[in-house]
């Protein structure tokens, strides 16, 4: 790894003492920095994380779903730090199983030195910009709080990559991204005193791009939806289950506020270490009787699982039903019930939330 470089970015100044927060390993805490800042501007519940090896284009063993925390603890970050060294390089993506979690990758490889200037004039305000080596870029653009169909996501890349000289071959909906805190292991980056450059943050600042909107409906009047029977007609329709108009956080609530209420009651309740495969129906109605229960009302409650909900609206056909009648069923619990669960809810252990 370069030696005195910073992941956080060249004018970021760390200020706490590393060897107060990491055990004395600098190199460890700058990691966990940029990692927690880098994630905390794309809030999700899950990311995907993918290693590859530079010299022999393999992948490590495994992929692995961890949350914005986990991926930030540092025994987490000692075990990417170790791979990283071996000459694997560090991918992420937002994970929404068959869907695109509503943020599109763009690689700025080659690009004009004002590329970043025009995206922002533009409304396509990036909400993480990473510079993976000298004079080349990546960006995140979130254009959706709900998944987006993988044809729709990658149409909007496509169309990204063309307005900004980005690299056509990194547009599909899926497209993993460079991971901030570490090093990028390919050869032909490195540096002139050969130390491989550190990947480190431009901007992070967290939010849906401006005209989030009249990028999608130029996406699905694009050529190539066209041809798969997407029109202006799908973008009445919801956005799981079909190409449409893109939900926007309402007015009361922003979804990284709904986003970071959400999640701090899974890490309160320690759902990700407690159940492997969570049913986030169950999580949801704790939740929503957790935040009745302190006097938030119907309508914001709803926001707040429509926003966080893991992979929402998953499976659900008429999902703004599917959240009046979760919120009604928690209203419906007197305020001093005994914690458990029944009826159509009581599935497995899951049935009876966690206390607090």
């Amino acid at each position: 790894m370069g030696v005195g470089a910073n992941p956080l970015g060249t004018n970021q100044n760390p200020g706490n003492p590393a060897g107060r927060l990491a055990g004395g390993d600098r190199g460890l805490w700058l990691s966990m920095q940029a990692i927690r800042r880098h994630l905390a501007a794309m809030p999700h519940s899950l990311f995907l994380v993918r290693l590859i090896h530079q010299a022999t284009r393999r992948p490590f063993p495994g992929e692995r779903l961890w949350t914005a925390t986990q991926l930030s603890t540092p025994a987490t970050v000692r075990f990417l730090r170790i791979r990283n060294r071996e000459g694997c390089d560090v991918y992420i993506w937002p994970y929404a199983e068959d869907q695109n979690a509503g943020y599109i990758l763009v690689d700025l490889d080659r690009t004009a030195p004002n590329v970043l200037e025009t995206m922002w004039a533009n409304g396509h305000d990036p909400c993480v910009v990473l510079q993976t080596s000298p004079g080349h870029l990546q960006a995140w653009i979130h254009v959706s709080t709900l998944p987006l169909q993988p044809a729709v996501a990658t149409a909007i890349g496509k169309h990204l990559a063309r307005l900004y000289g980005g690299d056509s071959a990194s547009t599909d909906w899926r497209h993993v991204g460079r991971l901030a805190g570490f090093t990028n292991q390919k050869p032909q980056r490195r540096t002139v005193s050969g130390h491989a450059p550190w990947v480190k943050i431009v901007h992070a600042h967290p939010g849906l791009a401006r005209n989030a909107d009249a990028l999608l409906q130029s996406a699905l009047r694009s050529p190539a939806l066209a041809s798969q029977g997407f029109d202006d007609a799908s973008a009445e329709r919801p956005l799981g289950l079909a190409a449409g108009r893109l939900p926007v956080a309402p007015p009361g609530i922003e979804a990284a506020e709904a986003v970071q209420i959400y999640q701090n009651w899974t890490r309160r309740w320690r759902i990700a270490e407690r159940f492997t495969q969570p049913d986030w129906s169950i999580v949801d109605l704790w939740i929503a009787r957790k935040l009745v229960s302190q006097g938030m009302l119907a309508e914001r409650v709803q926001d707040v699982l429509r926003l966080a909900s893991p992979h929402f609206p998953r499976r659900h056909t008429d999902p703004d039903d599917y959240l009046r009648r979760t919120v009604a069923y928690a209203c419906s619990f007197p305020a001093l019930a005994a914690p458990c669960v029944s009826g159509r809810f009581k599935k497995h252990a899951m049935d009876c939330p966690p206390h607090g």
